[in-house]
C-alpha cells in the first residue's frame, strides 16, 4: 500500500482508553515520545488493537508548530 503520508511514526501501543464511541490510543514512538490518536470505537475493535501491537501513526496536517 502506498501513502502521501509523509509523517510515519513506528510505535508500539502503550495504552488503550475505550469509551462508547471513541477510543484514544497512546503509542510510544521511541521510549521518550508519544502520540495520542483519537478513533472510532469502532475502527479500533476491527483493528482488534491491543497493548504491546507494533502499530504506526500517520501524521497528515496542514501545519506543524515547532517550538525550542
Amino acid at each position: 500500500m502506498q501513502l502521501s503520508t509523509r509523517n510515519q511514526l513506528k510505535g508500539t501501543i502503550k495504552e488503550i482508553k475505550k469509551g462508547p464511541v471513541s477510543t484514544e490510543v497512546i503509542v510510544d514512538i521511541g521510549g521518550q515520545s508519544m502520540v495520542v490518536a483519537s478513533i472510532t470505537t469502532g475502527s479500533a475493535d476491527s483493528m482488534d488493537l491491543k497493548i504491546g501491537d507494533d502499530v504506526s501513526a500517520l501524521v497528515k496536517a496542514s501545519s506543524v508548530i515547532i517550538m525550542k
